[in-house]
């Protein structure tokens, strides 16, 4: 079985993506069973200035740094559960030191798999005013919509004062779920919860729209490479082909 990485950014989705890649171990393979796994995680205080000043270069470096730690450990591929740090990591530079699932494939393959043509984008102001999901659902034949600018910023100020903290309150949920349903009202037939931590708060159970959780179907698809049920990645950072 392989050894998984898992290169941290923001601790509250690393955490659910550990915990997640544990349970389908426990599932399949048997009680307390999972992959080796290996988390890095350079606290990211260092990378918000840099998220402000667009210096998506230098964040690239810090998230480097995790790689070749992972490495080190003996991890055989690396999972990055944070979809912003995905910017960064696009961006061209040295190859990274391991090769990685792109968590925006992994939710635009379960997107197409559900039948999917139309998603709604929820993550920070980063991802979904990026070009990130656009571009990588259209590649699907699936369209995107994100909120109306207001709500771009309430998500955002949720997810940096909350939900990175561990904070999950019932009346930023219904906030929440409010705009999912105004995605559903503009013809959306899911919603891509494309932040990490908000599975956490908007679950499957009271959300109007079907999600798409990316944290979870990237844990899922760590596990397959583990156990072999799916190929090991190939992609080193930089530009997808």
């Amino acid at each position: 079985m392989r050894h998984v990485g898992i290169l941290a950014h923001s601790v509250e989705g690393a955490s659910l993506c550990l915990r997640t890649l544990a349970q389908e171990g426990a599932r399949e393979l048997g009680p307390h069973q999972h992959a080796e796994v290996t988390l890095d995680c350079v606290p990211m205080g260092r990378s918000m200035p840099l998220w402000e000043a667009g210096s998506h270069d230098e964040i690239r470096n810090i998230l480097a740094t995790s790689a070749d730690r992972l490495a080190g450990a003996g991890a055989e591929f690396f999972v990055c559960p944070d979809n912003t740090a995905h910017m960064a990591l696009e961006c061209a530079g040295p190859e990274l030191a391991l090769p990685g699932l792109h968590i925006a494939e992994v939710v635009a393959e379960k997107a197409a798999a559900e039948g999917y043509r139309r998603v709604g984008v929820l993550g920070t102001k980063y991802t979904m005013t990026g070009p990130i999901y656009p571009r990588v659902l259209a590649a699907k034949a699936i369209a995107t919509e994100i909120p109306d600018p207001d709500e771009c910023r309430l998500i955002d100020d949720i997810i940096f004062t909350e939900l990175c903290e561990g904070v999950f309150t019932a009346e930023s949920r219904q906030r929440y779920l409010d705009i999912i349903e105004r995605l559903r009202e503009l013809g959306c037939d899911a919603v891509a919860l494309v932040c990490t931590e908000i599975p956490l708060l908007v679950t499957p159970d009271v959300s109007p729209l079907p999600t798409l959780d990316s944290t979870r179907l990237l844990a899922r698809a760590a596990h397959q490479v583990a156990t072999g049920a799916r190929p090991l990645p190939t992609w080193h950072g930089g530009p997808l082909d």
